[in-house]
């Protein structure tokens, strides 16, 4: 009989939808256990956009840690390797697992979607594959991409060169846009309710395309050699656009008060379904808060929440990164943790994957570096104001523009030197707790924040913020040869395709 491999959620749905008990696992004995027909797109759409989801809002707090958007509370003591930036091979290896998991899935409803000529299913495969692929490429490099899925053929899968996975999911992208120009609704069975971000909506979904794509060009900004204008033409030709103003690319499966059943960020940071603290571990990084504060910028009291108990006034108290912290100082009782009220605003809310805060970003970093045409200053000022929006913020449009308004580097874009730069680091502004794996991104790519500070940790040595991850020493007990091909990885100094 023909393998077939489910996640652990797949395997509940279609026990939902088959009946099956005791025997379900057995699929050689139980005439209801699921086979490779009874495995519909429509059945494993909605779980891995949910895992999409839960993954890019909840598996990053090490990046925010590294870029300085939070920091260890004062209840607890040193953690490494995150502090002193010594990765080991189990160090994140839940980033490798967990997106192949999602990319199986992905892989079969694919499949299954282009057997049963399902463009509308086939093309979500190849967006959601294209932002799977693109997380393992910025944190691992070289990964199984062309084999990753041919068990038969391909137990053992080789590595494909990171620029050659981005290359080919621009092209996986533009074909995807095609799929949802030619898409008919009625030949997607459920695809209404099984697609939980855009409930079938085509015309968002090449909004969501176009700006992958856009993602996917601006990351390569330092590559030598390539050709942004020829990747542009494709996304302007076909007139679909980026997500703007409002337009926040976000799951909602119809999170609960219930046990596992709440939105993914709420549930990480802010309580349990009983109400309960769930996070007295990460807090706001005094990094990014004196940025904030030091600058009049009021999101700070949306990126997180005043202290439960807080000593001598101080309604918002954070920690430096990696520092000792003596035992007499404020806990995390005192102090602010990283679900403030901009981004977990209701338990029930959607659970965001792709913003339009950081859409409008990137489309002004493109503008002005010439790739799309506008003016710079004006594409920053409307994401800034998104920004202000996005979080809830009282007066949002009037107070941006006051912050703006000042004469300092930091805020003023006339008073900036760099531009693209500037337009950046107000993109680190934006996205705290929200992409804290995008401030990695960008730390590598560009070198902003310019005055990032590094760890405190007495062990750190002369280590610096990690360049990748390690391979996970899976890949070195069960594909030892492929991986070893790699040669000798170093977290410190082995970069990524793109970091230049």
């Amino acid at each position: 009989m023909k393998r077939i491999i489910y996640s652990a959620f797949t395997l509940l749905m279609l026990i939902s939808a088959t009946g099956c008990k005791d025997e379900f696992f057995d699929i050689n004995k139980n005439p209801n256990a699921p086979t490779d027909e009874s495995i519909t797109p429509e059945l494993i759409l909605p779980r891995a956009l949910h895992a999409t989801g839960s993954r890019m809002a909840t598996s990053y707090d090490f990046a925010a840690h590294w870029t300085g958007y939070w920091a260890r509370s004062g209840t607890y003591g040193p953690s490494n390797p995150q502090e002193n930036y010594e990765i080991t091979t189990s160090y994140q290896s839940d980033e490798w697992s967990g997106w192949y998991d999602i990319l199986n899935d992905v892989n079969l409803m694919e499949k299954k979607a282009e057997a049963a000529d399902q463009k509308f299913y086939q093309g979500i495969a190849k967006v959601i594959k294209s932002i799977g692929f693109m997380y393992l490429v910025d944190q691992y490099n070289n990964v199984p991409y062309s084999n990753a899925f041919d068990l038969t053929n391909n137990i053992l899968p080789t590595y494909d060169k990171g620029e050659d996975i981005y290359a080919d999911l621009l092209v996986q992208l533009d074909e995807a846009d095609k799929l949802f120009a030619a898409a008919e609704a009625s030949a997607n069975p459920g695809i209404a309710q099984a697609d939980i971000m855009f409930n079938g909506n085509a015309g968002m979904w090449r909004k969501l395309a176009n700006t992958q794509r856009l993602k996917l060009i601006v990351r390569q900004s330092q590559v030598s050699g390539f050709n942004a204008t020829a990747e542009i033409a494709k996304i302007t030709a076909n007139g679909a656009g980026f997500l703007m103003s409002g337009e926040t690319a976000s799951v909602q499966p119809g999170y609960t008060v219930d046990n596992g059943k709440q939105n993914p960020f709420w549930d990480a940071y802010k309580t349990t379904y009983t109400g309960a603290i769930v996070d007295n571990y990460n807090r706001a990084n005094n990094y990014v808060l004196g940025k904030l504060r030091g600058s009049n910028d009021i999101r700070y009291q949306y990126y997180f929440s005043k202290a439960i108990t807080p000593l001598n006034g101080n309604l918002y108290y954070g920690y430096n990164f990696g520092e000792v912290i003596p035992n007499s100082d404020p806990k995390a009782a005192n102090s602010s943790d990283v679900a403030g009220p901009g981004l977990a605003k209701t338990p029930t809310q959607a659970q965001w994957v792709f913003t339009s805060v950081e859409s409008m970003f990137l489309q002004a970093e493109a503008i002005q570096r010439g790739w799309l045409p506008g003016d710079g200053k004006v594409a920053v000022t409307e994401a800034v104001r998104e920004s202000f929006r996005w979080l809830g913020v009282t007066n949002a449009v009037a107070t941006a523009d006051a912050y703006l308004a000042q004469s300092d580097a930091l805020t003023n874009y006339d008073a900036a030197g760099n531009k693209v730069n500037f337009i950046v680091m107000q993109k680190y502004l934006a996205l705290v707790g929200i992409n804290n794996f995008e401030a990695w991104i960008d730390y590598r790519r560009l070198g902003v924040p310019a005055d990032l500070p590094l760890s405190l940790s007495p062990s750190r040595g002369s280590n610096v913020i990690p360049k990748r991850l390690l391979y996970p020493q899976n890949e070195y007990s069960y594909n030892a040869a492929n991986v070893a091909a790699e040669g000798a990885i170093d977290a410190q100094s082995t970069t990524v395709f793109w970091d230049k």
